[in-house]
């Protein structure tokens, strides 16, 4: 098993409309997938959480996707028909789209419905918020609070408790000996706001150790963690504790187990994946910080001021840099996360309810419709 075992030496508000349903019936429901696996993982996901039989549709597009959605509106135009599934009634009652390439898609699906079809879009989409039922987004894209936008922590990916269980399992014995509690140390590295120097790296090695009491530290780097990075943090690190080097492609990365057996987690501000999947565990998160690199804000940003700015965010005129800021301190609000090194008390551990928020929101748009039931198939299956 690869690693080494060491030992020290001596978001809101309620949304505006509503569609009724008659009793006992569900929605027909149309996912409209592109071509990102991240987000077409979030809305499949979504679909299978409502319960609802649900249809795929997978689309393609052509060279007018790189028109401004505030200019194409309401349209089909961008979508190569011989490449996608077709769009033919009879059309849904609920459509769950995601990012900017679908958002005209959709629109032009509910004009061709008469209005009927309810829009509900993942993350953002480059168009005037108003035109949408519901948009579920995260802090760091910045959209503004409005009734009809939920502000999520995390993207809306499955959890596999199964496989972090089974994965839990199989690293058990490797880590049995260490002294509990069992703290993971999961480590990103350099991005466009963070870079995770060799010094950095060290000054986290040092610090956990310290935090760790008569416990060990469980040590897992990412893509992103520098070599040199990653040789100053082990070299910093002096409790007892399982240390792994990433390694692409690697069968015996622990990381998926780390996230079944620790007692809790500390983890770098780079990376929000890393949060959201501690979070998800339920067990409490803390947060390491160290100075972003450059400017938190765009020069549009500064030049036009944020009144200014939120309103071209809101008509879909600029797409903002992701906002870490935002994301943590909307993890630290909901508690979370703490953050590291601070002398603040560790969260006491909840689980992250994200998904179970946005189901709530989609349902509260069709009253009337059949009680949730996971196990409904769905079109796909």
């Amino acid at each position: 098993m690869a690693g080494n075992v060491t030992t020290p030496q001596a978001g809101e508000c309620d949304a505006s409309t509503t569609v009724a349903m008659p009793d006992a019936v569900a929605p027909r429901v149309w996912v409209l997938l592109g071509k990102g696996a991240g987000g077409n993982g979030q809305m499949t996901s979504l679909a299978e959480a409502l319960g609802w039989p649900w249809e795929p549709r997978q689309l393609a597009h052509n060279w007018l996707e790189a028109c401004p959605n505030l200019f194409l509106g309401a349209s089909a135009a961008t979508v190569d028909r011989d490449r996608s599934d077709p769009l033919e009634p009879p059309w849904p009652d609920l459509v769950i789209a995601a990012s900017r390439r679908s958002a005209p898609v959709a629109h032009w699906i509910r004009e061709q419905s008469g209005g009927r079809t309810r829009l509900v879009h993942l993350l953002h989409a480059q168009m005037p918020l108003d035109g949408f039922d519901l948009v579920i987004t995260l802090p760091q894209y910045r959209l503004p609070r409005l009734p009809n936008v939920l502000h999520n922590i995390g993207p809306l990916n499955h959890i596999d408790t199964g496989a972090i269980e089974a994965a839990a399992a199989r690293f058990r014995p490797g880590v049995a000996s260490l002294p509990r509690p069992w703290i993971a140390l999961n480590v990103g590295g350099n991005s466009s706001s963070y870079r995770l120097t060799p010094e950095v790296a060290a000054q986290l090695g040092r610090e956990a150790s310290a935090a760790v009491g008569a416990g060990s530290l469980l040590v897992c780097t990412s893509p992103r963690t520098p070599d040199d990075s990653t040789a100053a943090l082990f070299e910093a690190i002096d409790c007892p504790s399982y240390l792994y080097a990433f390694r692409k492609d690697d069968p015996d990365n622990p990381y998926r187990a780390f996230l079944g057996l620790a007692d809790r987690f500390v983890v770098t501000v780079d990376s929000a994946s890393l949060a959201v999947e501690a979070c998800a565990t339920g067990k409490p998160v803390q947060v390491f910080e160290w100075t972003r690199r450059g400017a938190a804000s765009t020069p549009s940003q500064r030049i036009l001021g944020e009144s200014a700015y939120q309103r071209l965010i809101y008509n879909g005129l600029v797409k903002p840099p992701r906002d870490f800021d935002a994301f943590h301190a909307e993890l630290r609000s909901r508690g979370l996360t703490t953050r590291f090194g601070t002398g603040e008390e560790p969260p006491a551990g909840r689980p992250l309810d994200d998904m179970e928020r946005a189901v709530d929101r989609i349902r509260a748009l069709f009253p009337g419709t059949l009680p949730r039931n996971p196990t409904t198939p769905s079109a796909s299956s």
